[in-house]
């Protein structure tokens, strides 16, 4: 099993593709530039299960549409953010870019309370929120990574700010969430590089004193 990252995008938004030795595999993210993903996904060989979203905002999703017309595959996200993929004022598209991003699927709403299961990919749902009502990380115990999303970064955590955001929730989202798994589990973000929990405890200054 092996995950890729694809930045994509005028965000360089990272889109990650995870892949068993079957070819299967789950996309995370897959935020724009949806013909070049999908490109990419058929000269890989690969067979997609599922769309795996951290959160909502339009950087995370743009090319959900393109992916799905080719694949049929579903598309999960936390219900707090289920009306988000068809709503350009709610995912944000309608301020920052210019142009509407709409998600023309029904999404299915995670049970978070329970692991995921999709083909031979299993996760733990984390609710991690604060940069978003419906922030979602999701840690695969085979491999030792999290995919964060955009709320830990490498050096950084995820800006609040916008609407929905909220400092204290996220940084309580990454102590009582993230910083329970072990210390040698990868990060895998929604942009820049991965990174480890172990090295965001020891460098990250938003971290000092967790």
């Amino acid at each position: 099993m092996k995950w890729e990252r694809i930045p994509l995008g005028p965000l360089q938004t990272n889109a990650y593709i995870l892949a068993d030795a079957d070819q299967t595999c789950v996309i995370f993210d897959p935020g724009s530039e949806g013909e070049k993903l999908v490109r990419y996904i058929e000269e890989k060989g690969y067979k997609p299960l599922a769309i795996l979203l951290t959160h909502a905002h339009f950087d995370h999703i743009g090319a959900i549409n393109e992916v799905v017309e080719k694949w049929a595959v579903p598309v999960y996200i936390h219900e707090n953010e289920k009306e988000w993929l068809a709503d350009p004022l709610l995912n944000g598209s309608a301020y920052f870019i210019g142009k509407q991003v709409k998600v023309g699927y029904v999404p299915q709403c995670l049970q978070t309370r329970k692991p995921l299961t999709i083909g031979s990919f299993t996760f733990e749902l984390l609710e991690t929120l604060g940069h978003s009502p419906g922030s979602v990380s999701y840690y695969c115990q085979k491999i030792g990574a999290v995919f964060s999303g955009d709320v830990l970064f490498a050096g950084s955590i995820g800006r609040t700010d916008l609407p929905g955001g909220n400092y204290d929730e996220l940084m309580q989202s990454i102590h009582d969430r993230l910083l329970l798994l072990p210390e040698e589990t990868v990060v895998l973000p929604g942009h820049g590089r991965e990174t480890t929990l172990e090295a965001e405890m020891d460098t990250n200054p938003f971290l000092n004193g967790f």
